[in-house]
């Protein structure tokens, strides 16, 4: 069976991890430093905060920005449930938008939902393609958009305007207008959860990108402190002679970075440029090359003039399908031995927000999407063989399927 994503474990991640680990330092400390500072160069903005999954980095950037009950954040439907989920750990009621024929938030329909209580906008790098962050920028600074906006805390007051908050789960290592992604809008989360391009088991960051009058180097200090429980010292500091007091300056949160995770971004941060996002192009061009022949293969965006994917996930779409049909298709895949899935089921389908009262007919560009759409495998170490046994698997599945 060829598996879906399996990640990257290769002699160079054990020998990190395994330095780590004789070091006697496993939790945050150097290693975890040295990647926020890997990461800030990599993409280009002024400042990271590693955390520990991309789900806590932005139920952090919801709390710093004082978003809670009463107040309203728009995401697209088309998302995996962590975008959504955040909102409601808040109090906060999630606003959900449909998307264009790229997965990503339909620029349109974010304008129409805006409200006085619109506090902040997550928009969705779907597998990994950049959203169009020109547009929404301008948007948020629009002049009559920053008349209705209605700041509640000191934060809101200095922005004066609707928070850009990107969950690019999928894409580092994608561009927009030439700048990595991280550095496109006020404030970024990525993931590094175990199916993701670069992975630390589990675990994400916070790209800090406000501007003035922030200062993103001290609000990385305020931050950190909030992941911390609220500490005034994290352990790394308090290992200074003589510095063992500290304060509790809040009720903060625990979703810190350990250095056993940050060992293994170390490695593939350094390599991933030149590395892992060429081996997942090569894989995208294949299957894009071979698919593109089919009449019913919708072949994903991944490459315009102005954006670049980090080639996350591969998400074909069927044309002429239905969702059961899509089904049927999926299963004739895995018994021809090769593990597919389905980016994603949106969010207002699910059990507990359908019983909220939101409905996928409010969306209907995402749900023919989601009914269209089978993700292939794409990783490291699938080869050329492999790809073309996914192919074939692919092409006779929908053949046979649309036959019946």
């Amino acid at each position: 069976m060829i598996p879906f994503s399996p990640p990257r474990m290769d002699q160079k991640i054990i020998d990190e991890v395994v330095d780590t680990l004789k070091s006697g330092w496993i939790t945050t400390g150097p290693k975890t430093k040295k990647l926020e500072k890997l990461i800030s160069s990599y993409c280009g903005h002024p400042s990271t905060l590693c955390v520990n999954s991309g789900s806590g980095g932005l139920e952090l950037m919801l709390m710093w920005y004082g978003v809670g009950p009463g107040d309203e954040v728009i995401l697209p439907a088309y998302t995996y449930t962590a975008t959504a989920n955040v909102i409601m750990h808040t109090g906060a009621k999630p606003v959900f938008v449909d998307v264009d024929s790229n997965f990503n938030i339909d620029i349109e329909d974010v304008s129409a939902k805006i409200t006085p209580n619109t506090k902040v906008i997550m928009p969705v790098d779907i597998g990994g393609f950049p959203c169009d962050y020109d547009e929404i920028n301008a948007l948020v600074r629009n002049n009559e958009v920053r008349k209705i906006f209605q700041p509640k805390t000191e934060e809101q007051k200095i922005l004066g305007r609707i928070l850009v908050l990107s969950d690019a789960a999928h894409s580092l290592g994608a561009r927009y207008n030439g700048e990595r992604a991280g550095n496109l809008t006020d404030v970024t989360v990525f993931s590094f959860h175990a199916v993701k391009n670069l992975t630390t088991s589990e675990g994400g960051a916070i790209c800090l990108n406000l501007p003035q009058p922030f200062i993103n180097e001290d609000l990385y200090k305020r931050l950190n402190i909030k992941s911390l429980h609220g500490q005034s010292k994290d352990a790394l500091a308090k290992t200074q002679i003589g510095n063992w007091r500290y304060d509790v300056l809040e009720a903060g949160y625990k979703f810190n970075m350990t250095d056993i995770a940050a060992s293994m971004g170390l490695v593939e941060i350094q390599r991933y440029e030149d590395d892992m996002l060429v081996k997942r192009k090569h894989i995208f061009d294949r299957y894009a090359e071979a698919l593109s022949k089919y009449n019913w293969a919708i072949i994903p965006t991944y490459e315009t003039d102005n954006k670049r994917s980090s080639y996350h996930v591969f998400m074909l779409r069927i044309k002429g399908t239905t969702e059961v049909r899509r089904d049927q298709i999926i299963a004739g895949i895995f018994k021809r031995e090769v593990s597919v899935n389905v980016h994603f089921i949106p969010v207002p389908m699910m059990s507990f927000y359908s019983n909220l009262g939101y409905s996928i007919g409010d969306t209907p560009k995402a749900f023919m999407n989601y009914a269209h759409e089978i993700s292939l495998p794409v990783y490291y170490d699938l080869t050329n063989d492999q790809i073309d046994t996914v192919i074939a698997a692919v092409v006779d599945s929908v053949e046979d399927a649309f036959k019946k």
